[in-house]
């Protein structure tokens, strides 16, 4: 991992049983080149010894904010200009909402407040604790300020659960610091992303939308703009937050959708259309409330415009076009009739109906499909699954790209 030699990374560790894997990690983290100094909460002291610690990193462990000896010479300032990187692994919900308002009562949190440095969390917690709208708001708020979220990973928890919120393994964690110093895979490309619903008005209270959150668009957007692209994110109704630098347009309806879309389509390298955009809208909308009268009500439906279809069909400047397809039976013959008649570069097919998948839901999985090939995306959290996405995207747009560029 040349990208991390002599790096100064800050090893944070809080409290919680996933503490036992950073020994490993600050040792894979010397392998790679770096310089490891370890500051360590009180509630951490309870899993893992400061020892443990010192032997692996070499350098004494910082533990205490109020340290006569250290502070003799303000040693968390100090240290907090030493760091090139904090990274706090694991990283307790309790921990997360500290950071998030600001508080500076122990040594970690002081350090990450008095530093410059990128800060980097590996999240480790109950499922539960992670899916919880207050630690969902903790996190959407710190990487609106630039932190970094590494994982969590999916799988079996020490309280016997099974769901996200494990730490990411240390090699995993070490390979995405990495990352961070490295050429992204898609650097200097723009993607645009479509996400979340569309609502299409009946009377100013009544509207036709689906269950989607918006989830799986927004975690696309995180994951391409970890590769270096420029991301611009074209939101329907949702409560998803978006990262710093992350450009977004919020829109209601599937025309406004579409106009936005082909407003700032020009110049995109790659276009992503997960947006679960309605495929018929109200005739008519009436300007006032509709009161019950009969018993039953006639909407007349009329189709709204295709936009991944308009994508794919532009003459001049045409991105490389991804579809979505949301499926409740025929998944593989429904995804390639779609690919196949809309002209799309790939299509990413999942299923919808079914417990733990897609809709209202933190975890997915996809079928992928493009011209002559296919590869299967397992069930995992959707952050998951968007990074793995985002890698198959960028490998097969510069397939294509370098195919384009050899035959002409």
């Amino acid at each position: 991992m040349p990208a991390l030699t002599a790096r100064h990374i800050l090893l944070g560790v809080t409290g919680g049983i996933a503490a036992y894997k950073s020994p490993d990690l600050a040792r894979r983290l010397r392998e790679a080149g770096a310089e490891v100094r370890i500051a360590m909460t009180r509630a951490a002291k309870e899993f893992v010894r400061p020892l443990t610690f010192q032997a692996v990193s070499g350098k004494p462990v910082h533990c205490d904010l109020l340290d006569p000896a250290a502070e003799a010479a303000m040693g968390h300032i100090e240290l907090a200009r030493w760091a090139e990187l904090v990274l706090v692994a694991p990283a307790s919900a309790n921990f997360m909402a500290r950071l998030a308002h600001g508080h500076a009562d122990d040594l970690l949190t002081t350090l990450c407040l008095a530093t410059r440095a990128r800060i980097v969390l590996a999240p480790a917690m109950n499922q539960a604790m992670w899916a919880h709208a207050a630690t969902q708001a903790n996190r959407a708020q710190l990487e609106a300020r630039g932190v970094r979220l590494l994982g969590p990973d999916w799988g079996d928890q020490a309280c016997g659960e099974v769901g996200p919120g494990r730490m990411l393994e240390p090699a995993a964690i070490v390979a995405g610091l990495s990352e961070l110093y490295s050429p992204g895979a898609l650097q200097g490309c723009t993607v645009m992303i479509t996400a979340g619903p569309t609502r299409e008005a009946i009377d100013p209270v009544r509207f036709i939308s689906n269950r989607s959150s918006g989830k799986m668009g927004f975690e696309l957007a995180a994951a391409a703009q970890k590769t270096g692209a420029r991301v611009i994110v074209i939101a329907g109704p949702s409560g998803e937050f978006l990262a710093a630098g992350i450009e977004r347009w919020d829109v209601e309806t599937a025309q406004q959708m579409y106009e936005t879309v082909m407003q700032h389509i020009e110049d995109c390298d790659i276009f992503i259309g997960a947006a679960a955009v309605a495929d018929y809208r109200p005739a008519t909308r009436s300007a006032e409330k509709i009161k019950k009268k009969e018993t039953a009500l006639t909407l007349r439906l009329v189709r709204n415009p295709d936009i991944v279809q308009a994508v794919a069909a532009l003459d001049q400047g045409r991105p490389f076009t991804v579809g979505f397809a949301a499926e409740t039976h025929r998944l593989k013959e429904h995804a390639e009739h779609k690919r196949c008649h809309k002209q799309l570069d790939m299509i990413a097919a999942n299923w919808v109906g079914r417990p733990g998948l897609g809709f209202d839901s933190t975890s997915n999985a996809l079928e992928v499909f493009w011209e002559g090939g296919h590869v299967s995306i397992a069930q995992a959290t959707k952050a998951q699954v968007a990074r793995h996405l985002i890698e198959i995207i960028s490998e097969r747009y510069h397939a294509q790209s370098s195919a384009a560029h050899s035959g002409s």
